[in-house]
């Protein structure tokens, strides 16, 4: 079975590791637990990153959170307790986009290959991917383990969520002068108040069912007129942006 990912044509080695950022969920909510079955916790001893699960072999998340050896963990929601629903599955590959910029955080992409493939049930599900782009005000769903605090720190362990809206391109450019890409969007609200934060890049920004976006950057966290940057995993077949990746 073939899974095609409207995102880019990657290379199929490992790039050169880079500095970790951690960067980029502020007036978010606890999620119902279970209830974002997706979602992947990365872990190097600790959680430094999310991502999501698109099939039962892959993982999306963000190319600033690349390490070259990787522990994915499903089926989590609090990530300080054994619950019994937790798969923790090693990565057999780690690929960044081959356009990645480290200096704007452009093409902010990666995938994982799981050493096996993960075992689907009610607490480790896939998402699907988008067959378009979402339009400006569309809902989404930002979930991830990252700062609930925009002025100081505060790291939950269970999982959180957020409800925020496509932002229009002009809104996005304005935030964010000479500083958005093609390949980014934003979401959230220019009053502030609520974000994504420092943990949560590499998480899952899914509109209407569809994974549209991954938590990459922003200035700071909820603060007024600086939403959250997120790097689009759709685009459109006019250029190369396709990656197959065959489930045996």
């Amino acid at each position: 079975m073939k899974y095609f990912i409207l995102l880019a044509l990657f290379a199929a080695a490992f790039a050169a590791p880079i500095e970790d950022e951690d960067d980029k969920i502020v007036g978010g909510y606890e999620c119902r637990k279970n209830s974002v079955p997706y979602q992947v916790s990365l872990n190097s001893g600790y959680h430094f990153c999310g991502g999501s699960l698109i099939s039962s072999t892959w993982v999306v998340s963000a190319a600033h959170c690349y390490k070259s050896r990787i522990q994915v963990r499903l089926g989590e929601h609090n990530i300080a307790v054994n619950e019994g629903t937790e798969q923790f599955i090693n990565s057999a590959k780690v690929i960044r986009h081959p356009r990645y910029s480290s200096r704007n955080l452009d093409n902010d992409i990666m995938l994982i290959k799981l050493s096996k493939p993960a075992t689907l049930n009610s607490y480790v599900r896939t998402v699907s991917l988008p067959s378009s782009c979402a339009s400006s005000g569309t809902r989404c769903l930002i979930s991830g383990w990252g700062n609930t605090s925009s002025s100081g720190s505060n790291y939950p362990d269970r999982l959180r969520c957020l409800d925020a809206p496509i932002l229009s391109d002009s809104s996005c450019r304005n935030s964010y002068p000479g500083q958005i890409t093609s390949n980014m969007f934003c979401a959230g609200f220019l009053e502030g108040g609520k974000d994504s934060c420092q943990g949560d890049s590499g998480g899952p920004v899914v509109c209407n069912g569809q994974l549209q976006g991954v938590v990459s950057w922003g200035y700071g966290c909820a603060q007024r007129n600086k939403p959250g940057v997120y790097a689009k995993v759709y685009k459109k077949k006019e250029t190369p942006h396709e990656i197959k990746m065959t489930r045996k």
